[in-house]
């Protein structure tokens, strides 16, 4: 399986491993499975962590790589399906990720309830 983090995934991950259920932590350590990291949800986090939002003290890339997350590139293909994509989402790094999960056919690992209204796989 091709899994896509949400970026509150990925801070469970870090942080609040215990937030994870059993099945998401073994689809996540599972070497059958890659597991990918948004550079969109390193911007969101970079964002958030300027406007005092969140305290980032620590490199979210290498982070990411450490724990065998490989980083996605966000192309102008992903960026061209926000224009058709409905507004069920508004907040747009999430809307971003929901583009890469369609174009990348990726499942996409989150516990926000307004992506099932898209057509992605969601876990």
């Amino acid at each position: 399986m091709r899994i896509l983090v949400d970026t509150h995934i990925y801070l469970w991950m870090l942080s609040y491993p215990e937030k994870l259920s059993q099945t998401r932590r073994y689809e996540l350590e599972s070497p059958a499975n890659e597991v990918f990291f948004s550079a969109m949800s390193i911007a969101e986090l970079m964002i958030k962590h300027s406007i005092g939002k969140i305290d980032i003290a620590f490199d979210p890339v290498e982070m990411a790589q450490k724990m065998g997350l490989e980083i996605l590139s966000f192309t102008g293909t992903e960026a061209m399906v926000l224009r058709e994509l409905p507004l069920h989402h508004r907040d747009p790094f999430d809307r971003m990720l929901i583009a890469q999960s369609v174009i990348n056919r990726l499942t996409l690992m989150s516990d926000d309830s307004k992506f099932l209204q898209y057509d992605c796989k969601i876990m």
